[in-house]
């Protein structure tokens, strides 16, 4: 059944994908760039964890994205240990593009998830 409201051509169809990157000595930083296609992206990120290979010290990661200021500050935002917190699961971070993510301390490997959600136009999707 279709709807023809003239309010679902202005709705907002959002799409997901899964996204992911690791962070250690050979890559300490990773940046989701801001894509020029006039679309609001959106980087949900669920979990850090470190990988099998991660030494027993502090891995601290660090998120450097534009705040409601227009500043650009890293804030760490885990601090892992193998033998006592490993992985971390996030609610609620919510980050828009252009974001760096930074290992600021250890060497990893320290592995990042969550989704990318683009809101498209249902008006474009369905062209």
């Amino acid at each position: 059944m279709s709807s023809s409201s003239p309010f679902s051509r202005s709705l907002r169809k959002p799409v997901a994908a899964l996204w992911g990157c690791q962070l250690s000595t050979g890559s300490r930083s990773y940046v989701v760039k801001e894509e020029d296609n006039f679309l609001e992206h959106l980087v949900l990120l669920r979990t850090i964890c470190l990988g099998a290979d991660a030494g027993d010290e502090l891995h601290v990661v660090a998120v450097d994205s534009k705040n409601a200021y227009g500043d650009h500050k890293p804030v760490p935002i885990a601090a892992l240990r193998p033998s006592v917190l490993p992985m971390v699961n996030l609610k609620g971070v919510e980050l828009v593009p252009p974001i760096t993510f930074v290992l600021k301390c250890g060497v990893g490997p320290v592995y990042l998830s969550g989704q990318h959600i683009i809101l498209e136009d249902d008006a474009e999707s369905e062209a």
